[in-house]
């Protein structure tokens, strides 16, 4: 097929389509980074050429404890079946070196004295179901030992030792999967997104935190730490640089009482890496902030932690969380729907080292918040009465007995005024 021509030029076109891609910014995003700990406090670090893998042995009950539950399941199956099979291996042996296997000697068995060193058990099955009657201590009573051997009270001795530590450890180890400290820290929560507004004329960096339980978390305390890479000034690069900053309580303790959803705070000062940050400058901050809350399982009196991260995307600057607790009949109502909601409130935009410089850029930004306050407040009345006056207007319109008629009153001299009331 032979190609239009167009009516445009193409010298036209091109320099057209030239000038709309010149005109548009062209917006790379930054990569990102990965994240130190995830949102759900999984730590997000990959171990990688350990040689030394028989340390791992040696601590071989922690090891057991953090494998994969299927993992667990199989070595617990599996111990269990191989103690069997090990210790049948063992009986049948002692039967055959007795002779019990010998068909002759059942014979001989009845018409003189003689005794076997288990009774019943003439194959490696009936070893086999014997092994698992001695270790689990079930007695069916039809295979039994006899004080013929000293080899198999032995060996009787030696399989209910290797049981009760089989038993101990993995039980142990299916106990210690199942109340494990983290599985508390499921139902700890915090709030998708951190703040940065100013509370009792400082920058303060808050989240929310709470417990979805009834049974408390003992001796709770909140720690925060900002990860980021930095540089020596002997040129080291440190690419997990760990700084702990302090937390705003009023108890000189740094205990906290979870009983209720609670908004942590930090002051921002010159103590806080954040001090020189301001709200323009926090997007291209490559920095994380972690919180770790560590506390005792009121229940089970295990330690638990629960952690989270908040990256600069995720800290709204100028935003306040809404209250959630409320009184009702007498009881304190948590109504976690609103557990992330925030609200943009007024906040200057510099950091806080220049709010501590110049105090008046606070008052200013709350005069201007006063104002345009104010100013909403008068449209939206203004809007109100307009409303209500064209509601008025229009219900005259539609409903005619609301008209009121006019009356036409006669002066003494004649004439005829007519006024409407």
């Amino acid at each position: 097929m032979l190609a239009r021509k167009s009516i445009i030029p193409e010298e036209y076109v091109l320099a057209r389509i030239a000038a709309e891609n010149l005109r548009k910014p062209r917006i790379r995003d930054r990569p990102r980074k990965a994240r130190f700990i995830a949102k759900n406090g999984a730590c997000n670090l990959a171990h990688k050429n350990i040689r030394e893998q028989g340390r791992f042995l040696q601590d071989i009950f922690t090891t057991l404890v953090d494998l994969k539950w299927r993992h667990t399941l199989v070595i617990f199956t599996m111990s269990f079946l191989c103690s069997w099979l090990l210790f049948a291996m063992m009986w049948w042996l002692v039967a055959f070196a007795h002779g019990d296997m010998d068909p002759s000697t059942e014979s001989t068995a009845n018409s003189t004295k003689w005794t076997p060193c288990v009774t019943c058990v003439r194959s490696f099955t009936s070893a086999f179901l014997f092994s698992i009657e001695v270790q689990v201590t079930i007695g069916f009573g039809g295979r039994m030992m006899t004080e013929e051997c000293p080899l198999a009270i032995t060996v009787l001795i030696l399989q209910n030792i290797v049981g009760l530590i089989i038993n101990a450890v993995m039980l142990g180890c299916i106990f210690m999967k199942t109340a494990q400290a983290h599985r508390r820290a499921e139902t700890l929560i915090f709030s998708r997104q951190a703040v940065i507004a100013v509370r009792n004329g400082k920058l303060c960096f808050m989240f929310r935190v709470g417990d979805l339980r009834k049974s408390m978390i003992i001796s709770a305390s909140v720690r925060i730490q900002v990860v980021r890479k930095t540089t020596t000034p002997e040129g080291e690069v440190i690419p997990i640089h760990q700084v702990d900053i302090p937390v705003d309580n009023p108890i000189e303790s740094n205990n906290i009482f979870l009983v209720a959803p609670l908004i942590i705070c930090h002051i921002i000062d010159k103590r806080s890496p954040l001090y020189d940050i301001s709200a323009a400058d926090l997007a291209l901050q490559d920095l994380e902030l972690i919180v770790i809350l560590e506390g005792v399982v009121e229940t089970t009196g295990i330690t638990t932690q629960a952690r989270t991260s908040y990256v600069a995307e995720e800290i709204l600057w100028g935003h306040r969380f809404v209250p959630i607790v409320t009184e009702e009949e007498g009881v304190y109502a948590v109504d976690y729907s609103k557990f992330g909601n925030t609200v943009k409130v007024a906040a200057p935009r510099c950091s806080a080292r220049e709010l501590d410089e110049k105090p008046s850029i606070l008052i200013q930004t709350l005069q201007k918040s006063e104002l345009s306050h104010q100013n909403s407040l008068r449209k939206r009345n203004s809007m109100r009465r307009n409303n209500s006056i064209r509601r008025s207007n229009s219900m005259r319109r539609t409903n005619p007995s609301l008209i009121v008629p006019k009356v036409q009153f006669i002066t003494p001299e004649g004439n005829q005024s007519a006024s409407e009331t």
